[in-house]
């Protein structure tokens, strides 16, 4: 089994993308973002921003107390919330993942963000969370303030 992955983002929990936008903007110089989007399926309001070194960061605003990232507001941790990868192949994907011990925290889903590729969520044996996007080919769209 071969290990195709691609950096994709870096997903930070905020209060209100709003927010997040502001702080991102004024501590890194984040001026290029995706438009909104509003993921009921897996309960987050989110955009991308990029920096100029080309690191990508998604805000989550959790869509109410059900969202899978409110806990991490409640309790001010995981804030930094996970390192995402597309890959090619989710089935593949998933036996290496329960070859080298890292548990799933939820079956896929398809992602708004992603066009309705199916996403996933992994934990290590020592407790980092990745996501996994099936969408090998996927590009963010960035727009620059104007």
């Amino acid at each position: 089994m071969s290990l195709q992955l691609r950096f994709d983002h870096l997903g930070l929990v905020v209060s209100r993308l709003d927010r997040g936008r502001k702080h991102l903007a004024n501590g890194l110089g984040i001026a290029d973002w995706t438009d909104e989007v509003v993921d009921p399926v897996n309960g987050v309001r989110l955009q991308f921003g990029r920096d100029a070194a080309g690191v990508c960061y998604e805000l989550l605003e959790p869509l109410d107390e059900t969202s899978p990232v409110h806990g991490a507001l409640k309790t001010g941790k995981a804030i930094l919330n996970h390192v995402a990868y597309r890959i090619p192949d989710l089935d593949e994907w998933q036996q290496r993942m329960r070859q080298y011990g890292w548990a799933k925290t939820s079956d896929p889903k398809p992602a708004i963000a992603y066009d309705g590729r199916r996403i996933q969520f992994f934990v290590s044996p020592v407790k980092h969370l990745i996501e996994v996007i099936e969408a090998w080919d996927h590009e963010h769209i960035f727009t620059s303030p104007g």
